[in-house]
């Protein structure tokens, strides 16, 4: 275990089923998603990689990780990041699960930042955050302000810089795109390595734009 540790959020089958293109079964789309979401995160040296679920659980979710995998069973970010605090982590990112090509190199830049601020985001295209880093224990602002701000809300990044105290507490790293509609799979790039399980789920299906 290192002080680092890097989470996945699964996002309930529910709220993923939309994002599937027609023809392709909502659920396994969400575990394809998740599950290249997650070999980013477990292929990152020098982290630990994590699964954060709902509090009753998502076994289909957890089949998808790597033995030994910290499964965090929480509904926000704060006690999610605060159960990482637990596990021993003195820095977590929390990634979203619908970023299948996500650079490894993104989170890497957003563990940097940490070295100067107590908090950093990667902004997602339309909206919403890709992935979110603290230093742990979460100051005071930053653990309030996630009461009522997650990966989703549109303006996070406008509300998590108000709620600072002061400018520059949560830097940026590039932006990245999620996959939340059938529209989205038009960002993908066939030719970046990653993301087999959706490439493979997806077929020689065409890429929507």
């Amino acid at each position: 275990m290192t002080g680092r540790h890097v989470a996945v959020l699964a996002v309930p089958a529910t709220r993923a089923a939309h994002a599937a293109p027609p023809g392709v079964d909502g659920e396994e789309f969400r575990l394809a998603l998740l599950e290249d979401t997650y070999e980013v995160v477990a292929g990152l040296e020098l982290v630990t990689p994590a699964l954060v679920v709902a509090p009753s659980g998502d076994r289909d979710a957890e089949a998808v990780t790597w033995p030994g995998t910290a499964i965090v069973r929480e509904a926000a970010l704060g006690p999610a990041f605060g159960a990482l605090h637990a596990l021993g982590a003195q820095e977590a990112v929390l990634v979203a699960p619908d970023a299948p090509d996500l650079p490894p190199l993104l989170i890497g830049k957003l563990l940097r930042a940490l070295g100067g601020a107590p908090a950093s985001a990667t902004p997602a295209e339309g909206g919403g955050l890709v992935a979110l880093a603290a230093r742990l224990p979460l100051p005071d602002w930053l653990s309030a302000a996630l009461e009522t701000v997650d990966l989703d809300t549109p303006d996070a990044l406008a509300l998590l810089r108000a709620a600072a105290p002061r400018p520059g507490l949560v830097p940026t790293g590039p932006g990245w795109h999620r996959l939340r509609t059938p529209a989205d799979l038009g960002l993908l790039d066939p030719g970046l390595e990653g993301w087999e399980n959706t490439r493979a789920l997806l077929g020689g299906r065409p890429l929507y734009g």
